[in-house]
């Protein structure tokens, strides 16, 4: 074998390793957070704060995408209908589009890139500059104070987010199908096709979605932060890799959730 398979072989064996390294840290992480899930009460004030970071200051920038989406995805099936003489099916198909897929899944993107990326580089500042082994002295659970508050707050936010991110997105994909020429569908007909055709379980199936992709990126986002090791430029790569473990962990997880649910 030449240096350069070698070399090759290398990379790969490592990153295999460092793959399952990386889950095995975040099932432990997940572990030792939820021993103090039933102490969340006495750790109200920062998991509020946390809801209004994860929240509040994500919900304008949720909207403007949300809206956009919706219009976008009827004046894309719209124009494929409009020749098949079904428009009126548009409100179906953004209905069903929106609630079950688009909107946890660009919720999701939101929170892994604003909220993880943030909390990534919290969380790893505080290791490196030795803040967390601080706490350890003091006999303080660092999953107590700085996972376990995050985590419940996206248990809470996620399916607010949610609900917002699919009704915005309605009303984005109406008024297309209203104003654009070739579509011209009247409201009233786009809300009666969506009612029809969208149902009570299609929007649980929604929310559970953006629960499990909210909760899994915070705890992504958690455990890079507390495993970073090294100085202050260690902390830009600790924030991209949660980013991108966040995002491919959302794809993956999608397809097999989706296929459970059908």
């Amino acid at each position: 074998m030449n240096a350069s398979s070698k070399s090759e072989s290398f990379l790969l064996n490592n990153g295999i390793s460092r793959f399952f390294e990386d889950i095995g840290n975040n099932v432990i992480l997940l572990y030792q957070t939820l021993r103090y899930f039933p102490l969340a009460p006495t750790q109200l004030k920062r998991i509020v704060e946390q809801c209004y970071l994860m929240g509040l200051s994500t919900i304008p920038i949720v909207a403007i995408l949300s809206f956009f989406i919706g219009a976008v995805l009827a004046l894309q099936t719209g124009f494929v209908l409009s020749q098949l003489g079904a428009v009126e099916f548009i409100g179906a198909i953004v209905g069903l589009s929106m609630c079950r897929e688009m909107a946890p899944v660009m919720v999701a993107f939101l929170l892994a890139g604003r909220v993880g990326s943030a909390v990534t580089a919290e969380l790893a500042s505080m290791k490196v500059y030795s803040e967390v082994d601080a706490l350890k002295v003091m006999n303080v659970p660092a999953e107590k104070i700085l996972v376990m508050p995050r985590l419940v707050a996206a248990l809470l936010i996620m399916p607010i987010l949610n609900i917002i991110a699919t009704t915005i997105g309605w009303m984005g994909g109406m008024l297309v199908s209203k104003f654009i020429n070739f579509i011209q569908l009247a409201p009233h007909i786009y809300w009666r096709n969506l009612k029809d055709f969208t149902v009570f379980p299609d929007i649980i199936d929604g929310t559970i979605k953006a629960e499990v992709f909210g909760f899994a990126v915070v705890l992504i986002a958690c455990n890079q932060g507390l495993v970073t090791t090294g100085g202050p430029r260690e902390i830009g790569s600790s924030v991209t890799k949660s980013v991108v473990t966040s995002m491919v962990f959302i794809l993956l997880t999608d397809f097999f959730i989706t296929r459970a649910q059908l």
